[in-house]
């Protein structure tokens, strides 16, 4: 299942950066849940987080609401 949703997730995040083949997805299995960590070139970044946080906040109620609780998204720096 964790493959199917860094698939969406990664797919999401080409559909709102300028630059989609920069774009990966990595995924880290840990002791409290899955995480996603997303990379994108550093010019895309601030879309990908977006005003406040939104994009970030709106990408993370997604996997959230596909997965549960146990999967997290961190924007890579």
């Amino acid at each position: 299942m964790a493959e199917d949703i860094a698939e969406a997730v990664e797919h999401l995040v080409r559909g709102i950066v300028a630059e989609p083949d920069a774009v990966t997805v990595r995924v880290d299995n840990g002791r409290r849940g899955t995480t996603f960590r997303v990379s994108v070139s550093p010019a895309d970044q601030g879309r990908v987080i977006g005003r406040r946080g939104r994009t970030a906040s709106a990408l993370r109620t997604v996997v959230t609401a596909i997965g549960g609780k146990s999967y997290r998204v961190e924007i890579a720096d």
